[in-house]
């Protein structure tokens, strides 16, 4: 029987790093894989505007994207959850109110918020953005503003009592560390979409693999018994049934091949 194998993509196919590197090992572990009939699906907070070309080049078979907020297979979108748009606006005002920086999340783009509180932290990111072409016109007050997800940085003057309180009324938040947290809907996670694609090849729980490096990790990575940490990531260590090496030194297909994968 084929496995179906989850692969998050910051710090565990491509280096967190200006360089976005992936390694000749990985590509030439997942094209093994899939030679051997194993599925593979991308498994990222990312939203799928946000999927990286050379990502997209590896030849994967679905993509879970947005923290499990989007599922597709096969080019087909099984899944996509997006909140109203007036929630979405409510969101926006709370986020003022708390005074942190945000930034929202669409499967089709970013959406920034000019009269939120700044962080040189989000800059940093704003010049990446643009180095990389992605559209960073998006505002808040637009007439189209929606997203499937948000992420926001906190800062010395944020109200973070009522950020946590109200915004883990409708969102689970993810301390991605440094204060920074990613804010995704409750009843999604890189889990549930997981239960999605094994019910849809109709693959055992056992037969599936989750590879990952950070906290939004966590969730797949304890839905399958065969979960794997990117070497570094010891945060991760103490929930997985395999630690692999780091990723450029050939994590992915060391551990590919420990499972007997390729």
């Amino acid at each position: 029987m084929s496995s179906v194998i989850f692969f998050d993509i910051d710090g565990t196919i491509a280096t967190e790093d200006g360089r976005f590197h992936i390694p000749d090992s990985t590509r030439e572990a997942i094209a093994r894989t899939r030679k051997k009939g194993n599925f593979t699906f991308i498994n990222s907070g990312r939203t799928v505007f946000n999927i990286n070309p050379e990502i997209r080049k590896l030849g994967f078979d679905g993509l879970i994207c947005g923290c499990g907020t989007y599922i597709e297979y096969d080019n087909k979108i099984l899944l996509h959850s997006t909140p109203k748009k007036s929630f979405c606006r409510e969101i926006a005002s709370l986020m003022r109110k708390c005074r942190v920086t945000p930034v929202y999340e669409h499967s089709d783009g970013y959406f920034f918020d000019d009269k939120a509180v700044g962080n040189p932290l989000l800059d940093d990111f704003m010049v990446n953005f643009v180095d990389d072409g992605i559209d960073v016109t998006g505002r808040t007050d637009d007439d189209d503003f929606i997203f499937d997800k948000f992420v926001v940085w906190t800062n010395p003057e944020s109200d973070t009592e009522l950020f946590f309180r109200e915004t883990s009324k409708y969102f689970s938040v993810i301390d991605r560390g440094n204060g920074f947290y990613e804010n995704v809907p409750l009843g999604y996670t890189k889990a549930t979409a997981i239960d999605v694609i094994l019910k849809k090849l109709d693959i055992p729980v056992s037969n599936a693999y989750a590879i990952g490096d950070s906290m939004n990790d966590l969730p797949m990575l304890t839905a399958v018994p065969n979960s794997i940490a990117m070497g570094g990531a010891e945060k991760l260590y103490p929930y997985v049934s395999y630690i692999t090496s780091p990723i450029e030194e050939d994590g992915i297909y060391n551990a590919l091949e420990h499972f007997g994968l390729i």
